[in-house]
C-alpha cells in the first residue's frame, strides 16, 4: 500500500508514539513550539499524521484546567498539531496530556488493516497490484491494476478476505535497512514505487503468512480485531482499473 515511510521515530522536534505503539492513547508531553496559525509541535506525540490514504487522528490536549481540541495535523519541517479554530493555544514550555479520539483511531486502525488483507489477498489470487486508495473510518476504497475479473469476483474477494480476517493472522510491525527490505519479495504492492529513494530504513507492515508491505500507518495486532469486511460495490475506472468499495462491520 502507499504510506512507505522512512522508521524514523521522529519528526522534527517530535518523538512519533504512534510508530512504536499503536495502542497509545495518552500521554505526556511538552510544547515545544506553537502558533495559531502554523500549529502546535510537542516532544512527544501519539498523533498519526496522516498518510497513505490513512487520515490523520484527532484528539485534545489538556493544560491548566484548559482543553485544546486537535482537528489534525501539518507535516512540514515539524509536525503541527492544528487546533480547532478558536480553542486556546498553550504557549511554549507548558505541560500538556495529549489524548487521541479512541474510537476514530480504533476504527482507522481496523481499517487499515483490512485493506492489507485485501490488497494481500487480490494479490495472491490474482496477481493485481494496488493503484489508489483512500479511507475513512470503516469504509474504504482500493484501485487495482486488473484488466480481467470472474463474473464472481466480488464475491470471491469478500470471501477469502473474511476467511483471512478468520483465521487470525499475528499483524506484525519492525524496520528493516533499505537493502533488506527490497530482498523481499513483493515487499512493494503499488503499481509505482513510492518510497523515496533517500529513505535508508523501512517500515514493514507483516501478515503473517499472508501480506508483508513497506507501510507506516497504524494497525491492530492481529487480522481477527479487524472484524468482518464487506465489499460493497466494485467499479471499472477505465484500462482495467478495478474500484472496490469495502466496509468494516
Amino acid at each position: 500500500m502507499r504510506g512507505v515511510t522512512s522508521a524514523t521515530d521522529r519528526h522534527g522536534h517530535t518523538h512519533r508514539l504512534d510508530l512504536a505503539d499503536a495502542t497509545v492513547r495518552e500521554w505526556d508531553a511538552t510544547v515545544v513550539a506553537a502558533d495559531p496559525e502554523q500549529g502546535i509541535v510537542l516532544d512527544r506525540s501519539a498523533f498519526y499524521p496522516g498518510g497513505g490514504g490513512q487520515p490523520p487522528d484527532e484528539g485534545v490536549l489538556l493544560w491548566g484546567g484548559v482543553r485544546t481540541r486537535i482537528a489534525g495535523t501539518r507535516k512540514g519541517d515539524e509536525l503541527y498539531l492544528v487546533p480547532v479554530e478558536g480553542d486556546p493555544v498553550p504557549p511554549p514550555g507548558t505541560a500538556v496530556r495529549g489524548a487521541l479520539d479512541d474510537e476514530r483511531r480504533t476504527q482507522l486502525m481496523r481499517t487499515h488493516s483490512g485493506l492489507h488483507v485485501l490488497t494481500g489477498v487480490v494479490f495472491r489470487d490474482f496477481g493485481a497490484l494496488v493503484t489508489g486508495g483512500n479511507m475513512e473510518p470503516l469504509t474504504a476504497r482500493m484501485d487495482f491494476d486488473l484488466a480481467e475479473v470472474p463474473a464472481d469476483f466480488k464475491e470471491r474477494v469478500a470471501e477469502a478476505v473474511n476467511a483471512e480476517i478468520a483465521a487470525d493472522r499475528r499483524i506484525e510491525v519492525t524496520t528493516l535497512p533499505r537493502e533488506e527490505a527490497f530482498a523481499i519479495p513483493d515487499i512493494i504492492r503499488t503499481a509505482t514505487n513510492l518510497l523515496p529513494p533517500d529513505i535508508e530504513v523501512v517500515r514493514i507492515v507483516d501478515i503473517v503468512g499472508l501480506d508483508t508491505q513497506a507501510d507506516g500507518g497504524t494497525h491492530v495486532a492481529s487480522t481477527a480485531m479487524v472484524g468482518r469486511v464487506e465489499v460493497a460495490k466494485m467499479e471499472n475506472k477505465g484500462r482495467g482499473f478495478r474500484r472496490l468499495r469495502i466496509r468494516i462491520v
